[in-house]
C-alpha cells in the first residue's frame, strides 16, 4: 500500500465518532429528565428545554436549603457501544461555572462515572477521557476502577458546587470519539 492510502486510513480511523445526541430545533428531548436535590428534601430547581436555535438549555438555581445543593439533567438511551472510543466530546457554552459530566454503563447502576469541567461563556469543544472518569455515588468516590466498560446507557450534566447559585449551560452536541 502506498503511504497516501495508509495515511488516509489512519486519518479516517482516528476521526471516527458516534453521536450520543445532536441538538437541533426538531430534537426529541423527551428522554432528558431533570433530577434535583428535591429527591432528598432539597430546594434546587433545574429546567431543560430547546432554545430558538435548537440548543439544549440546562438552567436553574441551586439551593443549599434543607441540605440540598445540586441539579442535574439526565438522558437515558439504548445501549451504545464505547468499543474503539476513548473520549466523550461535548460542545457547550456555559456561564463560567464548573459542571460534572456523568456516564452510566447501565441505567440501572446505582453509581455513575464522573468527570468535571469548567465552562466558559463562549462555545467550546471539550474532550473528556472515559478512562479518567471515576465511579461515585451521592458525592462519595467508590473503591472501584475508573470507567473500563464497553457501553453506556445514560449520560448526565450536574451542577453542585457547594454554593447557592443560578446556572445556565447550553449544549450543542455530545459524541463519542
Amino acid at each position: 500500500m502506498s503511504k497516501t492510502i495508509i495515511l488516509f486510513i489512519l486519518i479516517i480511523t482516528t476521526m471516527q465518532t458516534a453521536s450520543i445526541f445532536e441538538f437541533n430545533k426538531k430534537a426529541d428531548i423527551s428522554n432528558w429528565n431533570i433530577v434535583d436535590d428535591v429527591v432528598m428534601g432539597g430546594r434546587s430547581s433545574g429546567n431543560f428545554y430547546l432554545d430558538n436555535e435548537g440548543h439544549g438549555i440546562f438552567e436553574g438555581k441551586v439551593s443549599l436549603e434543607n441540605n440540598g445543593g445540586f441539579s442535574s439533567v439526565r438522558y437515558s438511551f439504548e445501549e451504545k457501544s464505547t468499543k474503539g472510543f476513548s473520549k466523550v466530546v461535548i460542545k457547550v457554552k456555559g456561564d463560567g461555572k464548573s459542571y460534572q459530566f456523568r456516564v452510566k454503563n447501565k441505567s440501572s447502576d446505582y453509581y455513575s462515572y464522573i468527570t468535571s469541567f469548567k465552562s466558559s461563556k463562549n462555545w467550546e469543544t471539550i474532550e473528556l477521557q472515559l478512562s479518567e472518569m471515576y465511579p461515585a455515588f451521592r458525592g462519595r468516590d467508590l473503591d472501584m476502577p475508573n470507567y473500563d466498560k464497553e457501553s453506556i446507557e445514560e449520560i448526565a450534566f450536574l451542577i453542585g458546587n457547594k454554593k447557592a447559585e443560578s446556572f445556565k449551560l447550553e449544549i450543542e452536541s455530545i459524541v463519542l470519539k
